[in-house]
C-alpha cells in the first residue's frame, strides 16, 4: 500500500493505460485522488481530471518534453508536495520511469520514487486480437531518436530468428517511412509468409482499429505511429477472425503426448527444436518433413542446404504406398534396410530388401562375363537383380555411388521404372556425379542429399519420411518406434 502522507517529498510515476478510462488501475486512481499536482501531457488529462482534488495543479509541458516534465516533478515534489506524473501505457516501458529515476540519481535527491504499473499499449491489443501473446515475446521500438538504427536492426534479427511473439511500437511516422518495410524483411528471412500479424490502432480510444492478416500480405502503409504491431511465432495461428499463440497445453504439446512412449516424446520434442531453428519456415510440408528426418538422424542443419526433393516427392511416394502401387523398398546395402522401421513396413504391408548378400550377387561378381569381361561391385550386380525382380520399386541407396549409377544405365534402357528414387550415397568417388545423373528422371519422384555427404542412416530416415507422412501435419514423429 502507498503512503501518501502530507508533507512528504514523493513522485509517483503512473502508467494510465493506453488511453481509456477504463483501462486505469484502482491503485492509479487513489494516486491522483491525493495529488497535490500532476504533470504530463496536456492529451491525457482528459482521462484523469475527475480523480483529481480540486486544488489540484495540473501542468503541461507538451508533446516531447519528458526531460522537462521530469523536472517540473522534482521542484514541486521537493517543496514537500506529492507529485503524480502521467505516462500512457505501463511506467516502465517505454515511459517515464527511467527518466525519473535517472534524474533522481543527477539531482541527489531525496525525493521519493514509486512507479504504478499500467496496461500497456502491447497488452491491450493484444486483447483486442485475441491471444497473440501466449508464449515467449519481445518489444522492439523502430524509434531511432535515442537508439542507433544498427543497434535496432540487430534486436529485429534476434527476435526474428529466436521466434519470439514480437511487439513493434513506434513502427511508424512522417520521417520514418522505411524501418517498418525493412522490419518485415528481415522477418521474412526467418519466418513463413504464412505467421500471423495483428495491429491495432489507436487501442482503446473511440478511433480504435483492429486488422489481422499474415506477414506475406501485410502492408507497412496501413499503419501510423499511433498503432501497436503484434508479430506471431511460428506456432501462432488465426481461428475465427482471432490471433492466438498457443502456450502448449495443446496441438501435440505436453499434455498431449502423455499416453506416448518415451522415445516418441523425446522424437517429437526434438522435432520441434529443429523446426524452431531452420532458417526457413516456409517449406512445403513434404519437404520439410524429409528435411527434419534428415537433420534428426545427423544433426546437420546443413542439411537445409544440400536436401533436394522433387514437387510433392514425398506425398506422392506415401500416396502410392497407401493406394497399394508401392509394395516394396530396395536398398542399396543392409543397414540402409535395418534403418527402416520395422514397425511402420508391417503397418503398411511394404517389403524392404536387399540383395547384396544374395548368392547370384556372389556368383555375378565372381564370374565376370566372359563376352565383356566386365567387372562391376557387389551392388550394382545387387541392383541388377532388384530390377529383374522389382522393377518398379522405390529405390534407396545410402552408400554405392555405383549402384545408383547402375539403376540410371537400367531405366534409360527401359529396364527399370523406379516408384521413386533416394538419392543419398556417401563419398568421394563418382558420388556427385551419380546425384547428378538421376535428376534428368524428370517423371520420377526423387529426393536427393546433395554433394558428397549420405550415409545409409539417412537413406533409411528418409524412408521413414515417406512411410509415416501422415504424421507430419501434427507434427508427430516415431509412432513405429
Amino acid at each position: 500500500m502507498i503512503n501518501f502522507a502530507a508533507d512528504m517529498k514523493k513522485i509517483i510515476v503512473a502508467g494510465i493505460g493506453p488511453g481509456s478510462r477504463e483501462d486505469i488501475t484502482p491503485a492509479v486512481i487513489e494516486a491522483f485522488k491525493e495529488a497535490d499536482a500532476v504533470v504530463g501531457y496536456k492529451y491525457y488529462f482528459q482521462f484523469v481530471e475527475p480523480y483529481l482534488k480540486s486544488d489540484c495543479e495540473c501542468i503541461d509541458t507538451g508533446m516531447k518534453k519528458e526531460r522537462e516534465r521530469a523536472e517540473q516533478a522534482f521542484l514541486i515534489a521537493e517543496q514537500g508536495k506529492t507529485v503524480v506524473v502521467i505516462s500512457s501505457g505501463d511506467a516502465g516501458i517505454y515511459g517515464m520511469a527511467p527518466l525519473v529515476y535517472e534524474m533522481q540519481r543527477e539531482r541527489l535527491s531525496d525525493v521519493e520514487i514509486v512507479t504504478l504499473p499500467g496496461i500497456s499499449a502491447f497488452q491491450k491489443a493484444a486483447s483486442l486480437l485475441g491471444a497473440p501473446i501466449g508464449h515467449d515475446m519481445c518489444i522492439i521500438s523502430l524509434s531511432d531518436l535515442m537508439t542507433p538504427w544498427e543497434v535496432i536492426e540487430r534486436r529485429i534479427k534476434a527476435a526474428a530468428v529466436g521466434d519470439f511473439v514480437t511487439a513493434i511500437y513506434n513502427p511508424k511516422s512522417h520521417g520514418r517511412y522505411w524501418q517498418l518495410y525493412r522490419l518485415v524483411e528481415l522477418f521474412l528471412k526467418e519466418r513463413s509468409a504464412e505467421t500471423p500479424v495483428g495491429y491495432v490502432h489507436q487501442a482503446g480510444r473511440e478511433e480504435q482499429t483492429v486488422k489481422i492478416t499474415t506477414l506475406g500480405a501485410f502492408d507497412p502503409e496501413d499503419v501510423d505511429m499511433f498503432t501497436v504491431v503484434l508479430i506471431g511465432n511460428s506456432q501462432s495461428y488465426i481461428s475465427d477472425g482471432k490471433m492466438i499463440t498457443p502456450r502448449g497445453y495443446y496441438r501435440g504439446e505436453r499434455q498431449e503426448v502423455r499416453d506416448e512412449k518415451p522415445g516418441q516424446q523425446i522424437m517429437m520434442e526434438s522435432f520441434r527444436t529443429i523446426e524452431g531453428e531452420l532458417r526457413r519456415k516456409d517449406y512445403p510440408l513434404g519437404h520439410k518433413w524429409a528435411l527434419l528426418h534428415a537433420i534428426h538422424t545427423t544433426a546437420d542443419f546443413e542439411m537445409e542446404r544440400i536436401l533436394y526433393t522433387d514437387d510433392k516427392a514425398v506425398e506422392t511416394l506415401y500416396n502410392k504406398v497407401k493406394n497399394g502401387t508401392l509394395k516394396t523398398i530396395v536398398t542399396d546395402v543392409t543397414m540402409v534396410t535395418s534403418g527402416i522401421r520395422k514397425g511402420a513396413l508391417q503397418r503398411l504391408g511394404i517389403e524392404a530388401k536387399c540383395y547384396l548378400s544374395d548368392p547370384r550377387v556372389i556368383s555375378l561378381t565372381s564370374h565376370p562375363s566372359p563376352l565383356t569381361s566386365e567387372s562391376i561391385t557387389r551392388t550394382q550386380a545387387g541392383i541388377r537383380l532388384a530390377v529383374e525382380e522389382h522393377p518398379d520399386a522405390l529405390f534407396a541407396f545410402g552408400n554405392a555411388p555405383t549402384a545408383l549409377m547402375e539403376l540410371c544405365d537400367l531405366i534409360r534402357k527401359g529396364k527399370a521404372h523406379p516408384a521413386g528414387i533416394i538419392a543419398a550415397p556417401v563419398g568421394f568417388v563418382h558420388v556427385r556425379e551419380s546425384k547428378h545423373m538421376v535428376k534428368p528422371f524428370k517423371d520420377i519422384p526423387k529426393i536427393i542429399i546433395e554433394g558428397r555427404k549420405g550415409g545409409s542412416n539417412l537413406a533409411a530416415t528418409l524412408c521413414n519420411a515417406i512411410l509415416t507422412f501422415d504424421d507430419a501435419e501434427q507434427l508427430k514423429p516415431g509412432r513405429d518406434l
